[in-house]
């Protein structure tokens, strides 16, 4: 798969009909990914029932610009995905309408997915997933245009093109996949697997107001970016948008798994077209702390005990804020280590029985789960501050 990566300028979604169009238009136009009389799944980033100013979810007007460009080659578009929550009709329902989707299709001709049945498919190829339940919008359709969104995400760094193909994964089972992959390498294999099955036509990014700092739910901040990018290849997008925010490699478990799997992982293997890598940077891109730290390269040589020690002590301890909590049942409903139980209608956290997938903060429309910094992160922030002030 070739590892070219287009970009373009968007200021704002107000030009997101016709800048996607153009972007498209660039790579060949969308003839080369959508034929008459198929049914193509626009594979979006709805994490949870959020507005599109929040930043959580791909905007509806990319969504809507990408099911009208498929539509015009005589295609039929399919806007699915599945939250964090329970996957039910009723939940998309309520989820399309927060996010847009509802609207986009409308004013597009696309379709919603309202099928909530599910699929097993087999990954022979896969390192670490070599079954699994997929949502049936992902097996039935001709192909999947992977619609995904910039975002920060407290487990993986970063959420992309290759992340967002979690959400073909039905609902909480998803709970189930945090509690077997809770290594972030392992994890990351798994969304890799998961990506190469899809094998996603075209992968468009939505970086026009992308999220920073403690994403990728509500707790994340909304940040300006003004950019679309599109390719075939979902991990040369990643590639590109890590060198966008500035991430550093050691803090990417995406790409260090395609690292170890000999895939593309680095800038150098991409060709950028559009723009100079340099010219896209943006300096000051907010992280989560257990980045902003840099600790991942005093961690990266240590193996073995001397590691998982370290990162215990580097974790950050989700902790419920008592007057922000209503006792929704969400955190406890994702939790995949059971360690969440409800009590006087307000959340409890066992921090014994946590893993620090960060499920509980990523899903809480509230607000109500706080990260409290390990010892070790506390300390290695400090310094960093310290350096950087002198």
């Amino acid at each position: 798969m070739e590892c070219r990566v287009f970009v373009a300028a968007c200021p704002d979604y107000a030009q997101a009909e016709e800048k996607t169009a153009e972007l498209i238009e660039r790579m060949g136009g969308m003839g080369r990914f959508a034929r008459p009389g198929e049914t193509l799944l626009l594979k979006a980033n709805l994490l949870a029932a959020a507005g599109p100013e929040q930043a959580v979810s791909t905007h509806p007007a990319v969504v809507g610009a990408a099911a009208k460009l498929v539509a015009g080659q005589g295609a039929r578009a399919v806007i699915g995905d599945s939250p964090g929550g329970p996957y039910l009709e009723s939940g998309l329902r309520h989820l399309y309408e927060k996010t847009g989707m509802r609207a986009a299709a409308e004013a597009s001709g696309a379709a919603l997915n309202y099928d909530v049945s599910t699929r097993q498919i087999s990954l022979p190829e896969g390192k670490v997933l070599h079954s699994a339940q997929v949502i049936a919008p992902a097996v039935e359709s001709d192909g999947i245009l992977n619609l995904c969104k910039l975002k920060t995400h407290l487990f993986m760094s970063m959420t992309g093109a290759v992340k967002n193909h979690f959400g073909l994964i039905p609902g909480v089972t998803k709970v189930g996949f945090h509690a077997s992959h809770q290594d972030k390498g392992q994890f990351a294999d798994m969304l890799l697997d998961l990506a190469l099955w899809a094998a996603p036509r075209l992968n468009l990014m939505d970086a026009v107001l992308a999220m920073e700092g403690e994403g990728p739910g509500a707790s994340g901040t909304p940040r300006p970016v003004g950019l679309l990018l599109a390719s075939e290849n979902p991990l040369a997008l990643d590639i590109v948008a890590g060198e966008i925010i500035g991430l550093p490699r050691l803090g990417n478990p995406v790409l260090l798994a395609a690292q170890r799997r000999g895939l593309p992982s680095r800038i150098e293997e991409v060709e950028l077209v559009g723009a100079g890598i340099d010219a896209l940077r943006i300096p000051d891109y907010r992280f989560p702390a257990h980045v902003r730290t840099n600790i991942m390269e005093f961690l990266g040589p240590l193996t073995g005990p001397a590691a998982r020690l370290a990162k215990s002590w580097m974790a950050q301890t989700p902790q419920i804020r008592p007057e922000r909590c209503v006792g929704c049942g969400i955190c406890k409903n994702a939790c995949p280590a059971g360690a969440i139980t409800l009590e006087a209608h307000r959340a409890r956290i066992d921090s014994r029985n946590c893993i620090h997938c960060y499920c509980c903060h990523e899903l809480c429309p509230q607000k109500a789960v706080a990260l409290k910094q390990g010892a070790l992160s506390h300390l290695f922030q400090s310094q960093s501050v310290h350096r950087r002030r002198h």
